[in-house]
């Protein structure tokens, strides 16, 4: 398969441009005539003009045009307006700049728009969700500058929560130096609002970052800090409380197993299920959902990263699936991610046709978060090896032409979430 750079600029444009938009559709988007699109596409007459509105209407780079530098992977034209819109909502915002027509907003129209990124971000539609947290993120950061000093810290909360939601986006589509920035003010504002939580929330979603960008050693540091800092009494702890501490302590299960450390997955996974069933029922708050079903999926993935299949197998058992079962209660992204991990743990051992089942079944439920994922890719490979029934076609779906794609290594399987 060439290389980015093995194309010409015009069979790049081709490529970026899609099936989605036509020649006659980015003619109208760029204000260039049809003869002129062609024309760019057949390297004649690219002028640095034309190119210039062609960068701006795909929502790409001139550098990626040009070959310089490849897109991100799984990333179409609609991801990359979105990308480039946040980007410059968390740069200018950090830097005190927002538009002249910016407007204040109440703390309970904040609240509410903040709810909606997050339904938005666990149905797994991330292009949508980075598209609605980057006016957010202007509102409430007008909301911040039209405060009294004294009752400021509200309003850092709205704008932490929006810095942190625009980095878990960036994180999934690729974008890991948008990740690193906006998690970074995410935790400047966290410290301002006056909220014991939010700081930790920050810092767990920083080891996620962390863990994407394979700093394992920095993941599981960050990720056991931030559950201790919030360890709850369990006598009292509120349901809010236990959930934050849950998925908290999930997560540090999570690092553990990708690092290979079993003695600490497996306390962290204890952890993780005494404050599930010490809850008795999923909870939703402060972005994230964790109960005790919440518990025991998670619990198959850190199984199977930990080489252990027939414990993971197990557990696959005892939960129920359906529109009346166990995985119901769950956001449609943890149980596209429990698929994954079924899926991978059935390919384990070697249950090729009902990995494959699993698989499939996941990849047409739900498209768009697919997209983002890399553990399709290595379960095909993993299957690819024993079967080639049905492959082609959940190849095609992953959007690779071959069982594997060179892209999706061993590393992938170790930091994919």
């Amino acid at each position: 398969m060439p290389s980015w750079s093995d194309y010409s600029t015009g069979e790049r444009i081709k490529i970026l441009r899609g099936k989605q938009i036509s020649q006659e559709q980015l003619a109208a988007m760029t204000d260039l005539a049809p003869a002129t699109i062609q024309a760019a596409e057949q390297d004649r007459r690219l002028t640095l003009q034309t190119l210039m509105k062609i960068s701006a209407a795909l929502g790409a780079d001139i550098s990626v045009i040009e070959g310089q530098q490849p897109p991100r992977r799984a990333m179409d034209q609609d991801d990359r307006t979105m990308v480039r819109a946040l980007s410059a909502a968390v740069h200018d915002t950090a830097a005190g700049i927002l538009p002249e027509a910016a407007e204040p907003a109440t703390l309970d129209d904040l609240q509410r728009a903040t709810d909606r990124c997050w339904h938005l971000y666990w149905r797994g539609r991330y292009t949508e969700a980075g598209a609605t947290v980057t006016p957010l993120l202007v509102a409430a950061a007008a909301t911040l500058r039209d405060r009294p000093a004294g009752d400021q810290s509200p309003a850092w909360g709205a704008v932490s929560d929006a810095y942190r939601i625009a980095a878990y986006v960036a994180n999934l589509v690729g974008v890991r130096d948008l990740a690193y920035a906006a998690i970074g003010h995410a935790r400047n504002a966290a410290e301002k609002s006056d909220d014991g939580l939010r700081p930790a929330l920050v810092d767990s979603g920083r080891a996620w970052v962390y863990l994407r960008d394979a700093r394992l050693e920095d993941a599981v540091r960050l990720a056991e800090k931030a559950a201790m800092d919030i360890e709850p009494r369990f006598s009292r702890a509120t349901p809010d409380e236990l959930t934050v501490y849950g998925s908290h302590v999930n997560f540090a299960a999570v690092v553990a197993s990708r690092k290979g450390d079993k003695a600490r997955a497996a306390d962290y996974l204890s952890q993780s299920n005494a404050t599930g069933a010490r809850m008795g029922a999923e909870h939703r708050a402060h972005g994230t959902l964790f109960g005790p079903v919440t518990a025991t999926t998670q619990a198959v993935g850190i199984n199977v990263a930990m080489g252990q299949t027939g414990k993971a197998l197990t557990l696959i058992q005892s939960i129920t699936e359906g529109e009346d079962g166990d995985t119901a209660r769950l956001t449609e992204a943890a149980r596209n991610r429990y698929a994954m991990d079924k899926a991978m743990a059935q390919a384990d051992a070697k249950m090729w046709d009902a990995s494959l089942t699993t698989l499939e079944d996941a990849l047409r439920a739900s498209p768009e978060w697919a997209r983002h994922q890399t553990l399709p890719g290595v379960i095909a490979e993993k299957v690819g090896r024993q079967s080639n029934a049905r492959l082609a076609r959940v190849s095609k779906l992953i959007g690779v032409r071959t069982p594997v794609d060179s892209g999706f290594a061993a590393a992938d399987r170790r930091t994919a979430l």
